[in-house]
């Protein structure tokens, strides 16, 4: 056989699909629990996976290939330009050693290949590096991979020869390069998401996936279209679905128009003006608890708080990560598929938050953040939706006495907290303060001396020193003249781990609320079914306030929706305590059931379920009032009417 430059696609190409198959086989020996494969799912994996790694090296062999064909016959052949590929060989060989154990390291956090995580990632390599520095070993794994990239390259660097020494025309060159032109372009109309939904079990869907192609593939799913992936009902039967949702004796529609579900809520009574701390706390999963049937006494303050508080212990987070909590608690709405409304850039601000409310009644909202509110696009969304911003970059050095890659400690974040509080009080007006914290993160370091567990030894520690923090605040509020005029409210932004076996594992939403007052709120076990997107109403009931909303939630007290949202950037869940309806993209409908202690399975269902349509009639509506800007604050004066006669819309100021 005549020799080609071509040849080094060949090489790359079984080099590379060698690397990617020994980075699956790992992966699915180390995840085996959870995949729990039969041999059809092994041989699945296999195939799908094969068709993932081929089609993004047909997309990555695109530049090689417009190399190996337009460069002169001269310059290939000259011993410069061999020393040079000998490089690239090298370079390439550490690339991938480096792609395989980032691999592994992302699927040892989430359980998933690379996703919209890895892209921020990238974003904000600040946190990232400085958080891989101090939870791994990083000079040896780097070294490691030094040594298996140069011992590969020993091996392999004589059969790059052939292909140095060609000689070929210029036409034969053409007729190779498109050729194999013709596989990216191959790969793009028949490639796609919905072929890496091979089983109901979403360990399964993630070890078929190829991670570098996950990667791209995400920067094109930021947000989907709600009618163009998921099964959606005439917009007028979906409207009425989301008002019978929202409606109660105590809201009152302020107009007709389609989706409009703004509403005048009257709480009786006379309002209560108190101050409000809210703490959303990093990764606080319900079984951390004692209250839940944890045995390792890692939070005695929260367990010991769960008889002096309102507790919501049927409560679940939207998302499994921070963004979708902080979306579902300021903004109220459902989570839309894609990335949350907090990172859609351009289009995060001006909506209808809990803190622009609380400002319409005189409060001053914050958003406290121990680390850099850049993170996320934190600072952004909350500056741009009512709240002044707090966070590492604006505390001076020496008040933190202790920092991690994710920022400062919880106390710290909790001293700046009380600074702010009386700063506030002290000119008369009350306080709204939201934070954020940071310690319950890998590398789960934290101040030494505070707990019996040493920092950075695991998670264990970080929740012990995290429920720590929380009793420090609450003893050092006390002591204050505003302590008997506050709300102070904790609840999770997720759990600590998003994997499981299904599309929405339930387990791995479910996180505790405590909305704790002493003389204002008495204590309780609260068992209504809810999440995240119910605390801004169920708050505002509980201070008495009237006012206008455009919040998806309902007011757990008095207007209980006896349904909990969940959903991750793809999958759209409701779950009514019996079953969960599930819409999928590519128009599917799922039940899942089997929740009452065994394995939950799913199965097909159709749009005529009442439990789907009753999922549909919120995630449509939540995706037509944000993308028609009808929960923006801006509108929030402005009374749309419908002509009886001609359904013109008339603006009413």
């Amino acid at each position: 056989m005549k020799s080609s430059r071509f040849q080094l696609v060949l090489f790359y190409y079984l080099l590379f699909m060698s690397l990617f198959f020994l980075t699956r086989l790992f992966l699915v020996v180390v995840s085996w629990d959870g995949a729990d494969p039969t041999l059809f799912n092994l041989l699945e994996i296999a195939f799908t996976g094969l068709l993932f790694d081929g089609g993004f090296f047909a997309y990555a062999m695109i530049l090689p290939v417009l190399y190996l064909w337009l460069l002169p016959q001269k310059i290939w052949r000259s011993r410069w330009h061999g020393y040079w590929l000998n490089v690239v060989l090298f370079v390439t060989l550490y690339a991938a050693c480096f792609i395989s154990v980032a691999e592994y390291l992302f699927w040892d956090e989430f359980s998933v290949r690379f996703n919209f995580i890895s892209i921020d990632y990238l974003i904000y390599r600040r946190e990232v590096t400085d958080n891989i520095v101090q939870s791994y070993p990083i000079a040896l794994l780097f070294s490691g991979m030094f040594v298996v990239a140069l011992a590969l390259y020993l091996l392999l660097r004589s059969r790059m020869q052939p292909a140095l020494a060609s000689g070929e025309s210029f036409f034969r060159r053409s007729l190779i390069a498109l050729l194999l032109l013709l596989l990216p372009l191959t790969a793009a109309f028949a490639l796609g998401q919905s072929e890496r939904d091979i089983s109901e079990n979403t360990y399964v869907d993630e070890l078929a996936s190829n991670g570098p192609y996950q990667f791209f593939a995400a920067f094109r799913n930021n947000e989907l279209d709600f009618k163009q992936f998921y099964a959606h009902i005439p917009d007028q039967e979906a409207d009425q679905l989301i008002r019978t949702e929202l409606s109660g004796e105590r809201g009152r529609f302020i107009g007709q128009a389609p989706f409009d579900i703004r509403r005048d809520i009257s709480n009786p009574g006379e309002e209560k003006r108190l101050n409000v701390v809210l703490v959303t706390i990093e990764s606080l999963s319900s079984d951390f608890l004692g209250y839940f049937g944890n045995e390792r006494s890692l939070t005695p303050n929260l367990d010991a708080l769960v008889d002096n508080s309102l507790f919501f212990d049927n409560f679940y987070a939207t998302g499994t990560r921070t963004t979708r909590g902080l979306e579902a608690i300021t903004l109220s709405i459902p989570p839309t598929p894609g990335r949350s409304i907090v990172k859609r850039l351009g289009r995060e601000t001006d909506q209808w938050s809990l803190g622009a409310v609380l400002n319409e009644k005189g409060y001053q909202s914050y958003f406290m953040y121990g680390g850099r509110g850049y993170f996320e696009n934190m600072s952004t969304f909350f500056s741009g939706n009512g709240y002044q911003i707090v966070d590492q970059s604006s505390v001076p050095a020496e008040e933190m006495g202790f920092e991690n890659a994710w920022g400062m400690a919880d106390d710290d974040l909790y001293k700046q907290a009380i600074k702010v509080a009386d700063r506030e009080s002290s000119q008369g007006r009350p306080f709204f303060l939201h934070l954020m914290t940071t310690t319950n993160h890998r590398p789960y370091t934290y101040p030494e001396g505070r707990i019996d567990i040493p920092s950075g030894t695991g998670r264990d520690g970080a929740v012990k020193y995290t429920d720590y923090a929380i009793g420090e605040l609450l003893r050092t509020a006390a002591q204050k003249p505003w302590f008997n005029d506050t709300v102070f409210i904790f609840v999770a932004d997720h759990q600590a781990g998003s994997a499981g076996k299904s599309a929405l594992p339930l387990e791995r939403y479910h996180i505790p609320l405590w909305i704790y007052a002493p003389g204002h709120i008495a204590p309780g076990i609260v068992n209504e079914l809810a999440s995240q997107i119910d605390l801004a109403p169920t708050l505002l009931g509980l201070l008495n306030m009237s006012y206008r909303s455009c919040f998806f939630g309902q007011d757990l007290l008095h207007n209980p929706p006896h349904r909990a949202l969940i959903a991750n950037y793809q999958n759209l869940g409701l779950f009514d305590g019996t079953e969960m309806a599930i819409l999928k993209p590519r128009q599917q409908i799922v039940v899942q059931q089997g929740f009452d202690g065994g394995e939950s399975s799913e199965t097909p269902s159709q749009i005529s379920d009442p439990l789907v349509r009753r999922n549909i009639g919120y995630y449509q509506g939540a995706a037509e009032v944000y993308g028609s800007k009808i929960n923006a604050w801006s509108t929030r004066d402005v009374v749309p009417l419908v002509s009886p006669v001609d359904n013109t819309r008339v603006e009413k100021n």
